[in-house]
């Protein structure tokens, strides 16, 4: 598989209604995303002050089930090589939506998983490159009482036809019935990639990468997924707040 197919979508990115009216037939899950403030956001649904709804978007072709229970994904746990590149501390906040509150959601699996400063997946062959058996930048957490779920990584590096990002899936415990399954994308400001990629190691990549605004999957619904990474150490620390619905 080519590179520049990664993430080729295999249907469209959800509307608010398309998602309402899916899980009022399947019973599955809604993933929205408190406000904070407690306000109801311009374009809630009335029904479910203080939390707003996410896009869902492509798993892509990347995924792979590795069921790495680990916090710090860096390191490549079959030789224990770790990727360089800038340090990002991410954090999720889960919540489930309970009455007109977003209550914190203790017991969901979340992975990630993304590229490295050249652009490269561990444990998938591509016609630049074979990376079977490895398992870098991979891993997954379990939410605690107050539905946090941390990791250790690096900011991602770039590849042709892909704005920068981080892919993750928020799935119930095993144990769970019924379950949930969401996948979505995380993505980075511009501004902010272009400081990151112009220091080592992104820099010997070079010029050429896809901007937000020229990626089709960003622009259907990424604007909502964006992080807003602050300084930490030599590197970014970001948290992402989201809230999912049972039906």
């Amino acid at each position: 598989m080519k590179l520049d197919e990664d993430d080729r979508p295999r249907g469209s990115v959800l509307t608010r209604r398309e998602v309402l009216l899916a899980l009022g037939a399947t019973g599955v899950a809604l993933l929205a995303r408190c406000s904070g403030s407690g306000k109801v956001e311009a374009n809630a649904p009335t029904t479910r002050p203080g939390c707003v709804v996410r896009p869902e978007q492509t798993e892509g072709p990347y995924f792979v089930d590795e069921r790495l229970d680990r916090a710090d994904v860096r390191s490549d746990p079959t030789d224990g090589t770790v990727k360089p590149g800038t340090p990002l501390a991410l954090e999720f906040h889960v919540s489930r939506v309970a009455e007109s509150a977003c209550v914190p959601l203790a017991g969901a699996v979340i992975d990630i998983w993304h590229c490295d400063h050249q652009g490269i997946y561990s444990d998938v062959v591509d016609p630049t490159f074979d990376m079977r058996g490895k398992k870098f930048l991979r891993g997954f957490q379990v939410t605690d009482a107050d539905g946090v779920a941390r990791f250790t990584t690096i900011y991602p590096g770039w590849y042709q036809g892909r704005a920068v990002h981080i892919h993750f899936k928020i799935r119930s415990a095993p144990s769970q019935s019924p379950g949930f399954d969401f996948t979505s994308q995380l993505y980075f400001d511009d501004e902010l990639t272009d400081q990151v990629h112009a220091r080592a190691p992104y820099a010997e990549k070079g010029s050429g990468r896809t901007r937000n605004d020229q990626d089709g999957i960003y622009r259907r619904g990424g604007s909502q997924l964006l992080l807003s990474p602050t300084p930490q150490g030599d590197g970014y620390a970001a948290t992402f707040e989201v809230a999912l619905e049972s039906v």
